[in-house]
């Protein structure tokens, strides 16, 4: 019994400050994904809704890290409860967990691995945010938040990557979020955009990106903060797995460009920034599932599909009539569902585990497994989503005034503009002068 004690005692795990650094610098990285988001999205609308955009992606900084200390943690992943959701008291309020205990199997601290599981909560609802530009009231979108975490982020973090959480049991392969955030994100923008209706002047209104190389900005910082979000997913670097998810996330995400901008040529005869930064998007999207469990070959296959499917996806929402106003439904639900589903097919059996797809001898079993955490999530989310803001929209009105909306909701809703062009110089100081420089002017002429 003793030489058991003493063997049991040396195979467990022990602090590694190694890997406790690479995690806070990546969930730094994490971080910077929702001031990126805010940037990508705040490009993308009209000049009169950007600091509103922004804000809807800054406030969930505050929000979600608050609930996350209060409960949220415990119950996305404490003890699990019929596979549904996780809870520990002693994680409430981060009470009673100490400086160097471990997270259970690991060698960081369990304060390292909440802090990085918080960036993922926070930035989640946040890529809601932009199927709902231009129209939503920010006190109901900041309620919304709030009760969305509670009911559906928490517990959909709890089935797929808590122990004991039924997809997690079942063996549904998410690497960083697949399905926990994007699938689960996209879907609740389609459930709220059905409820809350379409922008005044849909498919009627020129509803152009105002500044391009925000977007591009934004773009970057997200690629950049990606690799946190993926890699770290590992919570370690001994083995080579986070390495290889790195690979992947820059395999991805440029085939994924490549793809959606060839299309874009073809279809609409330009190659344009928008569409490279879409496009980019789109593959990050779609290897976050995937990345840990494909082949650098298998990840620009998964790139490339999901960048063509998304590019075309973006079109849906004229043809069926849906206002997501900057294709948070298209590229991320899209490409989530697409990169969740194609681990069932490129699954190397080399990566996270021995699992292989179809393509590698591993016939159809991943697969099933594969399309039931995707689509209970995607209804899940959809629905309860849809509820959320049914009821927030009959009691305190989720959109903003249609004046407001036509006028400018950073206006409306912050008192602020985006840019303040008094002190440039416009035509009309141009075109007339002060009385006294007119005057002068006017006796040389005489003279």
């Amino acid at each position: 019994m003793a030489s058991a004690a003493i063997t049991l005692a040396a195979d467990a795990p022990t602090l590694s400050s190694a890997n406790t650094g690479f995690m806070l610098i990546c969930s730094a990285l994490v971080m910077l994904m929702t001031p990126g988001l805010a940037f990508f999205y705040g490009g993308m609308v009209r000049v009169k809704s950007t600091l509103n955009m922004l804000m809807m992606s800054f406030i969930s900084l505050g929000i979600v890290t608050i609930l996350w200390v209060l409960y949220g943690f415990s119950m996305a992943f404490g003890t699990d409860s019929g596979s549904l959701i996780g809870w520990n008291s002693d994680w409430v309020g981060l009470s009673n967990i100490g400086l160097t205990q471990l997270w259970d199997g690991y060698t960081i601290p369990i304060f390292v691995f909440l802090v990085f599981q918080l960036m993922f909560a926070i930035i989640t609802p946040a890529l809601i945010s932009g199927a709902l530009a231009d129209r939503v009231k920010f006190t109901a979108w900041a309620l919304f938040i709030a009760l969305w975490a509670t009911v559906v982020y928490f517990p959909v973090a709890h089935w797929v990557w808590g122990a004991g959480g039924w997809a997690f049991e079942l063996g549904v392969i998410d690497f960083a979020g697949g399905t926990a955030v994007h699938i689960n994100a996209g879907a609740a923008a389609l459930g709220v955009i059905l409820v809350i209706g379409k922008r005044v002047g849909f498919k009627k209104d020129p509803m152009r990106p105002h500044s391009l190389p925000l977007v591009m900005l934004g773009a970057g910082l997200l690629w950049f903060g990606w690799f946190g979000f993926n890699a770290g997913s590992w919570l370690g670097n001994d083995d080579g797995v986070g390495a290889l998810m790195f690979v992947n996330t820059q395999v991805a995400t440029a085939a994924a460009m490549l793809a959606w901008l060839i299309y874009e040529k073809i279809r609409h005869g330009a190659f344009t920034t928008l569409g490279a930064a879409s496009g980019a998007v789109a593959g990050l999207v779609a290897i976050t599932p995937a990345g840990g469990a494909v082949s650098p070959l298998g990840a620009i296959a998964v790139g490339a599909i999901a960048g063509l499917l998304c590019a075309m996806a973006v079109g849906l929402k004229y043809k069926l009539g849906y206002d997501d106003s900057l294709d948070v439904v298209g590229v991320h639900l899209v490409g989530g569902v697409v990169g969740s589903l194609l681990i069932g097919f490129f699954a190397s059996g080399k990566g996270q585990s021995e699992v292989k797809g179809l393509f590698y001898g591993g016939g159809l079993d991943q697969f099933w497994k594969q399309c039931a955490g995707v689509f209970a999530v995607l209804a899940y989310s959809l629905v309860v989503s849809a509820i959320l803001a049914f009821i927030l929209d009959k009691t305190i009105g989720m959109r903003v005034p249609e004046d407001d909306e036509v006028a400018g909701i950073d206006q409306a809703e912050h008192a602020e503009t985006a840019y303040d062009f008094s002190g440039a110089g416009g035509g009309a100081a141009r075109t007339a002068a002060p009385a006294p420089v007119a005057a002068a002017a006017s006796k040389k002429v005489d003279a």
